[in-house]
């Protein structure tokens, strides 16, 4: 991998980091028992022990890495105004909660280093694969030390990857499953894997070719939008505005090809 400043400055202690979180949810015992699993607000909303010691690790090693860092977290309590700083990390330490606690093997670490409000940095781990896919602004992305690029697929053989909004079905169910169903009709399949991060990064590394999600929470997308992007994809809210970071926001993502194809049918259920 060629010498890259921003990736030199992350990706040794990020990396390292999220590998070593990594063994605290490989390590995992019966999650979904009494003792370890948690509700949240929301709708099928749970937390684990497992999510809030992953959390604390990954703010203990970034801190004594990075003095004077802020954090965004999903399991804490957040200051928007810290991603304005020189430097914010924004992490999901388990994406995929459910499939955690199912046993599915398809959960991953997500964290995006921000510095004045943009994404710079961003890395998404899957201790189950030992993948790790990461960018950094300007210096492309990569899936381990491989770089990669999206998709060059039409739409008509296009695979689409979609999130349920599970925590909302009271209020997304409805257009979630009939955009679904209409993005279905135009491409070649569908499919839901149960964590946002790991389907932004098929869509980066070209296994899949269009995602989306009708609301997500930031540190569910911090590191993919950058990753994505730098994968030579095309990343936005369902009505083609820029995602932020100091809110929930829908999102749609695909490659040059296929975004355009999934504009025109999300706006529809926006």
């Amino acid at each position: 991998m060629p010498h890259t400043p921003v990736t030199d400055r992350f990706l040794p202690a990020v990396g390292s980091l999220m590998r070593s979180a990594g063994e605290i949810i490989l390590s995992a015992h019966d999650p979904e028992s009494p003792g370890h699993l948690h509700s949240k607000p929301g709708t099928q909303n749970f937390v684990t022990d497992y999510d809030i010691a992953v959390q604390r690790f990954l703010i203990d090693g970034l801190s004594a890495a990075f003095p004077g860092a802020g954090f965004i977290g999903e399991e804490k309590a957040n200051d928007a105004s810290s991603l304005g700083g020189e430097l914010c990390f924004v992490i999901d330490p388990i994406d995929g909660t459910n499939n955690f606690i199912h046993n599915c093997r398809m959960s991953c670490i997500s964290i995006a280093a921000v510095s004045r409000g943009e994404v710079i940095f961003g890395a998404v781990y899957n201790p189950y694969s030992g993948k790790l896919v990461h960018a950094a602004k300007g210096e492309g992305c990569f899936e381990d030390s491989r770089p990669v690029r999206v998709s060059d697929r039409p739409m008509r053989i296009a695979m689409a990857v979609f999130g349920p909004c599970p925590y909302y079905k009271d209020t997304l169910s409805e257009a979630t499953f009939s955009m679904a169903r209409e993005v279905f009709c135009a491409c070649a399949d569908i499919h839901r894997t149960g964590s946002a991060a790991i389907d932004l990064c098929s869509v980066a590394t070209g296994s899949c070719d269009l995602f989306f999600e009708l609301i997500l929470q930031p540190w569910d997308y911090a590191a993919g939008k950058l990753i994505v992007e730098e994968a030579g994809g095309i990343i936005t809210a369902a009505d083609g505005s820029p995602l932020t970071l100091d809110r929930p926001s829908s999102v749609i993502c695909g490659t040059p090809e296929t975004y355009p194809v999934l504009l025109e049918i999300a706006k529809k259920y926006i």
